[in-house]
């Protein structure tokens, strides 16, 4: 009995030996295959660093403004009996808009009327009379008195009814309608507002110290998102003696042509000011730049002799750089890169240094200094 027992312990024993040999040789010959496997290269797209010549510019946040702009009202009060205009429509310098109630002032005009042309015959006999020497000299002077009195009555009332005649100042684009017909209006009451929009003025600030490189006349682009990848050209045309004692900027004023109407009063805008001088600079596309806190880098791709099988490969180097002016798509290199050098273009938060790569272009993102996208 207890030698059966034995048997069967060093038979299991046997077993349980083959097995572990057994998954020993698995495990030793997946350990090499591993270490023999080799990964293949990552395919990148890739781009040279090229030397390019920029137009240096400023960068500014603006709103527009209405070269003039104003609310429409009522100088005198009155009853609206006439609303001439449509809501949203271009008006000329001195077209009626609202006509209030005059019938009042007619009268009153008349009989003003009236009183004048009596004043007028009454100085005529007056000075007829002195002429003969049949009146005293206070007695033209009351006359005289009398027919200015009515004249300024009249023009008086004249001057009321015009007022009540409501009249585009300037020639502009009306907003919405305020009042209604029959309305009673009192003095100051809106009507309307009216706006220049051709041209348009472009508000903005500098900091002081690029005041020196601003000059009237300079050529600005102006950029806002109601009119996505359009750019608006225009010139300085004022820029304020003052500085602002808060933010230490200079307040510049440009105006731009608006006569497609696509700009209006109160957008905002982004501004770019154009400056005489050019530099060179290293571009590349931002999109192979790897943004972090420590630092931006780039992926370099530089040739590289594997050690085992002798050929020449492509591989990685992560390189610090330091970034200057954006245009576009692109961004300038101001250290850490060289004409010439090939950078990775896309999918650099993927990558690591020391990985090989090969290169295919076919679907490499197009970069440009100045897209314009068809959708925005």
């Amino acid at each position: 009995m207890i030698t059966r027992i034995i048997l069967s312990i060093l038979g299991l024993a046997a077993i349980i030996g083959a097995l572990v040999f057994v998954k020993l040789n698995q495990f030793g010959a997946m350990g090499a295959a591993q270490a023999a496997m080799v990964m293949p290269p990552t395919v990148v797209t890739a781009t040279t660093v090229q030397e390019d010549t920029w137009q240096d510019s400023l960068s500014a946040t603006g709103s527009l403004v209405a070269v003039q702009g104003v609310t429409v009202s009522a100088e005198v009060p009155g009853k609206i009996t006439r609303i001439v205009f449509e809501a949203g429509a271009t008006v000329a310098a001195g077209d009626l808009l609202v006509q209030l109630d005059t019938s009042t002032e007619e009268a009153q005009l008349a009989s003003a009327d009236a009183a004048v042309a009596l004043a007028e015959v009454n100085l005529k006999r007056q000075r007829e009379l002195r002429a003969q020497n049949t009146n005293s000299p206070s007695d033209l002077d009351a006359a005289e008195a009398q027919n200015k009195q009515s004249a300024a009555s009249a023009t008086a009332l004249r001057a009321i009814i015009a007022k009540k005649s409501i009249r585009a100042p300037f020639t502009g684009r009306l907003g919405l309608r305020l009042v209604n017909l029959g309305q009673n209006l009192n003095a100051g009451d809106a009507i309307s507002n009216l706006q220049t929009l051709d041209p348009i003025f472009a508000n903005f600030s500098v900091p002081q110290q690029n005041l020196s490189r601003l000059k009237a006349g300079g050529a600005v682009r102006i950029t806002t998102d109601v009119a996505p990848g359009e750019k608006f050209e225009g010139r300085i045309t004022a820029i304020s003696p003052e500085i602002d004692q808060a933010t230490r900027s200079v307040r510049v004023q440009a105006t731009l042509a608006n006569s497609a109407e696509k700009l209006h009063p109160g957008v905002f805008a982004s501004v770019e000011i154009v400056l005489p001088s050019r530099q060179q600079v290293l571009a590349i596309p931002a999109t192979a730049v790897l943004y972090a806190p420590s630092g931006d880098s780039v992926f370099v791709i530089e040739e590289k002799k594997d050690e085992k099988s002798g050929q020449m490969t492509k591989v990685l180097r992560q390189q610090l750089v330091q970034l200057g002016a954006t245009r576009g798509d692109y961004v300038s290199v101001t250290t850490g890169l060289k004409a010439g050098e090939q950078v990775v273009t896309s999918g650099v938060f993927k990558l690591s240094a020391g990985a090989a790569v090969t290169i295919d272009n076919t679907y490499a993102p197009n970069a440009q200094t100045a897209p314009a996208p068809k959708n925005s």
